[in-house]
């Protein structure tokens, strides 16, 4: 069976395309492009000037300010700039406009191809609650819920009632995880419905929500689909993403550990059904829950758009779906049908993110001070950073996506194990040893998981540190390091014993901190090697070989290389037994120190401030919240942690502050 032409369609040629993204996704779209011949532009925000994806296109052009409503998600800019450099099409890439009804609308308009889904697809299932009403149609099980024009307070929470709790609300525009809460009790209704709409409304411009039913354990199960504009549509095999945190997915593989062929042709036949129904004619995704014990699965929502893990589909079918939607979006039939789609072997992808996964998954900024991928067959590094490359507060955190191929799951995880313990991304905290500690887990291994694995079954506490064997030898590592350089350096008195006293028996002495532990380091070198004394351990060392950024040494009988990045007095190494260590050195004179404000709260990271719930004078008592902080996309909470009265404020709504600004002052009721 081949797939229908139909004579009427026009190919439209695309030959410059503008890519209204940016970071990895925008690195992604151009080499599809130079591999078609297509020519590139790229975008870029004041924060993105130098980053490396504006290097790689063809042409680059600013278009704004660093908050994404000043640049990425400006339409006007946008079609401006694409108008000016000649561009034939936009592909909006994920996030941003890329599911804007109104963006798709504006591209056809203006005579500028939109690579993606036309405008009525958008609409139908671009919004959760026209998707879910188009799905009861089409008699695929939806989750018990309201979704409607009626957006009070009072008719979505009289629908959580009659729901039952808990429930989630969901923002109906978007994804990632924005505007998303679980409501357990009737009393969190209220501020829960407040802060999804904030949320969804600064992230896509809809505050637009659907209350359902909150199903408490269920595996996350995505079907890629893709249509033409003659008709034909296709599945092109699922994704496993249940491996969420923040409802944000960390782990995707593909084919699930759970489906069998059986299941894996109805879910199928169900997105299919969806996506002919609504003459759907580029990439998107049908998103499932999927009751394991029960074997029933309820559709969830519909991405129009490519998704952040679509390189697991590509890697088990190689097929190159951002080609497959520049053809579509040209004009040009699929190139295959369902009988000829197969999966081969299995593909893990792992999101490495720029937070701090033992204190709640906080993002964090910085600079990346060294960036080095380990070379290993089958593996597919998505990134647009490098060493060097500063993580900022206005986009999301992560840093690079890691996928792995291999004949099996289980070599792909032996082998994605090796990638996470050999990768260096050394400056900040990462998540690189949770994601580590996933791979390791027995239960993960097996495919025993579901949406909450992540809270019922990791130890978040246990990721804070690597353990005192494994720092004590960072901090041998660092010293030597120093050492080594302070020698190459010394310009006086060179016939000197290295580290010379007047005493002989006197030691040389560092002290490091890691996180809240102090570690003392002393150490004398003599004929050609050092004798240590760090923390309870004597240890022996010697220096083999230093080079730019990494030193390798022997301590006791062992030989070890450590990646080393070095910022003022902090040392940054990474070794693949150790991990990621960051050390700081101490001063040997005491720094000044900003005097704590007691009843002060700070601000625990750069961010913008997005509302204050307080003034000065009132009354709060302890968990009220006091400020809504918006890093990275993802809102934070500032909450009393004691009854009092607020005194003063420091901050104002719309600001930038950094890390450590004090936002408001209170006093004790006592006081």
């Amino acid at each position: 069976m081949e797939n229908q032409i139909d004579q009427s369609v026009q190919i439209k040629a695309i030959t410059t395309l503008l890519i209204a993204n940016r970071g990895e996704i925008a690195s992604r779209v151009m080499r599809t492009c130079r591999a078609m011949g297509i020519k590139t532009i790229a975008v870029f925000s004041d924060a993105d000037q130098d980053a490396p994806f504006v290097a790689e296109a063809d042409t680059a052009i600013h278009i704004g300010e660093s908050n994404p409503s000043a640049s990425y998600l400006d339409q006007d800019k946008i079609i401006a700039a694409a108008k000016k450099l000649g561009a034939d099409a936009i592909h909006p890439g994920y996030g941003f406009l890329s599911e804007n009804v109104s963006f798709a609308e504006r591209c056809v308009a203006e005579g500028i191809v939109f690579v993606g889904p036309n405008a009525a697809a958008i609409a139908a299932m671009g919004s959760k609650s026209k998707a879910k009403s188009l799905m009861i149609e089409h008699e695929v099980p939806v989750v018990p819920g309201y979704q409607g024009e009626d957006q009070s307070l009072e008719r979505l929470t009289k629908a959580a009632e009659e729901i039952g709790f808990p429930v989630l609300l969901k923002a109906t525009a978007g994804g990632g995880g924005k505007g998303m809460r679980i409501v357990r009790e009737a009393s969190e209704i209220e501020s829960a419905i407040a802060a999804a709409k904030r949320e969804s409304l600064s992230a896509f411009g809809d505050d637009e929500l659907i209350v359902e039913k909150y199903i408490a354990s269920g595996r996350h199960i995505e079907f890629q689909i893709f249509g033409d504009k003659h008709g034909n549509a296709i599945h092109i095999l699922e994704r496993e993403c249940s491996i969420q945190r923040r409802y944000q997915k960390v782990i995707e593989e593909s084919p699930s550990p759970v489906l069998d062929e059986d299941m894996r042709e109805k879910m199928g036949a169900a997105a299919v059904n969806a996506a002919k129904a609504l003459k759907y004619d580029n990439a998107g995704t049908v998103e499932f829950i999927y009751d394991e014990s029960s074997k029933d699965f309820y559709f969830l929502e519909v991405n129009t758009r490519l998704q952040v893990e679509h390189p697991v589909t590509e890697e088990i079918t190689d097929l190159d779906l951002v080609q497959m939607q520049i053809e579509s979006a040209q004009g040009l039939p699929l190139r295959l049908i369902q009988e000829e789609v197969n999966g081969i072997g299995y593909a893990i992808e792992c999101r490495l993110y720029a937070e701090d996964a033992s204190n709640d998954f906080l993002p964090v900024t910085g600079r990346i001070e060294c960036f080095e991928i380990p070379e290993v067959e089958g593996l597919r590094v998505e990134t647009a950073i490098a060493s060097g490359s500063d993580i900022s507060i206005f986009y999301d955190p992560m840093i690079a996506k890691l996928i792995v191929w291999d004949n099996s799951r289980q070599a792909a995880q032996t082998k994605m194990r090796y990638v996470l313990k050999n990768l260096v991304c050394l400056g900040m905290t990462t998540n690189q040893n949770f994601l580590l500690q996933l791979l390791e887990n027995e239960d993960f291994k097996a495919g025993r998981y579901d949406t909450h694995f992540i809270q019922n079954k990791i130890d978040l506490s246990e990721l804070s540190r690597q353990g005192e064997g494994a720092e004590l030898l960072a901090c041998v590592a660092a010293t030597v390091y120093q050492w080594h350089h302070r020698e190459q350096s010394r310009g006086l008195l060179k016939s000197l014993p290295s580290g010379w006293r007047n005493s002989f028996n006197d030691y040389q002495k560092v002290v490091y901190i890691s996180g809240d532990t102090e570690y003392e380091t002393k150490y004398r070198y003599k004929d050609g090697a050092f004798q240590f004394f760090a923390g309870p351990l004597e240890l022996k060392a010697r220096l083999i070989e230093v080079l730019d950024g990494s030193i390798r040494l022997q301590i006791d009988d062992t030989q070890y290389k450590f990646t080393v990045a070095k910022n003022a007095q902090h040392f940054y190494l990474h070794n693949e037994s150790t991990g990621n260590i960051s050390l700081q050195e101490k001063p040997r004179f005491p720094a000044f120190e900003a005097e704590k404000i007691e009843g002060g709260y700070e601000s625990p990271m750069p961010s913008q401030i997005i509302k204050i719930l307080v003034e000065p004078g009132q009354e709060v008592k302890s968990g009220e919240s006091l400020i809504i902080l918006s890093s990275m996309k993802m809102e934070n909470t500032i909450e009393a942690d004691a009854d009092g009265v607020v005194e003063e404020i420091y901050a104002t709504e719309g600001a930038n502050v950094e890390a450590g600004f004090l936002l408001l002052k209170m006093a004790s009721e006592n006081s």
